[in-house]
């Protein structure tokens, strides 16, 4: 017998996960108790909910094996200085006359080559506060900056979430990556514009003018050089470029591990291989234990008439149904305040709806940047993240969020007018 959930139940399950994860439960185990809630709710019974929640997890096991393996290439950015002297050599290149720029673009470019949204603005965050206290920035309008170059990078990147819509789309990696360049650059310009705008208002963030010119002195010693740190993302890149260019297909799970071991090479530090991806891992595992459980309340909502009833919505209030795309992702990154697990729920939900109405890649390049725009809010990890990393009080970091929350629109919005209304 078929088993079939109500809409009802798919709703309270995921409001239920909401709720426990607001109330601060282990967000893995959230999703779980959501689940199992949204089933019996739904009418499944224990063991259909069972069975759905086993499936839903089980779907997205293949995109889980290559987010771990990923843990590679990060660990060895991050441990080696390499994403450090990645984010020193683009802020020195533009200088501090254009401070704004530099730094979205280095925490933009950072989250593109592999580094987790909050650890590149972790790592940019130190720089960014010598350089706001001596051009009179202040922390709120420099945070701005970073949050945005994290969100534009996000979409181009591979990381976890991209990672997830890739499989479950069944997209080609780079494929995905380089479908959200237009939007990311007019991400990165919308921010730039932003935090302009905010360094002028006098708010008590005001930003003197008449500045003397600074001179960046951030402290490199035993850093690798700006070369050899890139080598691994441009290795990476290298190889998933190879299927699209000359019908080579290295897989995500290779590619993204060999570029960073042969990144280290690039760097001299071989020998330091095991702390490194020791590091990596213990940063992928939480994910990976997150979107197992992102996969139980996905079977959930995958097997209820959520998806139809969200398809009729939008055609009774005559939205094109292109438009399911970015809205199932803005609303499962909210509710769980992560790109991705919003990216894994969205995607293995509600992918084959999004695919009758678009092709998989434009569909899955709206989808995934709409995970961005509400992926900070206060129940998430970035959140928190952000402004410690700033030292800002949680009451200034909720006054940042409408600023967040627009940075990413920018995104989305890009990306749906580009492949639901010019591409479509």
């Amino acid at each position: 017998m078929e088993i079939q959930i109500t809409t009802l139940g798919a709703m309270v399950g995921l409001v239920t996960a909401i709720f426990l994860i607001i109330k601060k439960v282990e967000p893995a185990y959230s999703m779980i108790a959501g689940a199992l809630v949204g089933g019996l709710i739904g009418g499944a019974g224990i063991g259909g909910t069972v069975d759905c929640m086993v499936s839903g997890a089980q779907s997205i096991m293949p995109a889980i094996i290559r987010i771990v393996t990923s843990g590679v290439l990060a660990g060895i950015l991050i441990q080696s200085g390499a994403a450090i002297r990645i984010a020193d050599g683009i802020i020195r290149l533009f200088g501090a006359k254009r401070a704004l720029f530099s730094l979205a673009l280095a925490t933009m470019i950072l989250t593109a080559v592999g580094v987790f949204g909050d650890v590149a603005v972790i790592t940019v965050a130190p720089i960014a506060m010598v350089l706001g206290k001596k051009l009179g920035h202040s922390n709120y309008v420099l945070l701005a900056a970073l949050m945005g170059g994290e969100k534009a990078g996000m979409v181009i990147s591979p990381n976890p979430n991209t990672i997830a819509v890739a499989e479950q789309f069944q997209l080609d990696l780079s494929s995905l990556m380089a479908a959200n360049i237009l939007p990311a650059a007019a991400g990165l310009i919308g921010t730039v514009v932003i935090c302009g705008l905010l360094s002028r208002k006098k708010t008590g963030f005001f930003a003197d003018e008449g500045k003397e010119e600074v001179h960046i002195n951030t402290d490199t010693m035993g850093l690798p050089s700006l070369w050899s740190a890139l080598a691994g993302p441009v290795i990476v890149v290298g190889l998933l470029m190879l299927r699209p260019v000359c019908g080579i297909t290295i897989d995500p799970l290779a590619a993204l591990p060999a570029g960073g071991i042969a990144g280290l090479f690039c760097m001299g530090k071989i020998r330091q291989i095991k702390p490194y991806i020791a590091y990596g891992l213990n940063k992928m595992m939480p994910v990976a234990i997150l979107l197992m459980g992102t996969g139980t309340i996905s079977g959930i909502i995958k097997t209820s008439q959520l998806q139809t009833d969200m398809t009729g919505i939008l055609t009774a209030v005559n939205m094109p149904a292109f438009l399911l795309a970015p809205i199932s992702g803005i609303i499962m990154a909210g509710a769980t305040a992560s790109s991705s697990a919003g990216a894994a729920i969205a995607s293995s939900t509600f992918g084959s709806a999004i695919t009758q109405a678009v092709s998989p890649l434009a569909g899955g390049a709206m989808l995934h940047a709409g995970t961005i725009m509400l992926d900070s809010l206060p129940h998430g990890s970035i959140f928190h993240a952000s402004a410690g990393a700033m030292d800002m009080p949680i009451g200034e970091r909720l006054k940042l969020l409408p600023v967040d929350i627009l940075e990413g629109f920018i995104v989305a919005a890009a990306s749906t007018v580009l492949y639901g209304l010019i591409s479509a």
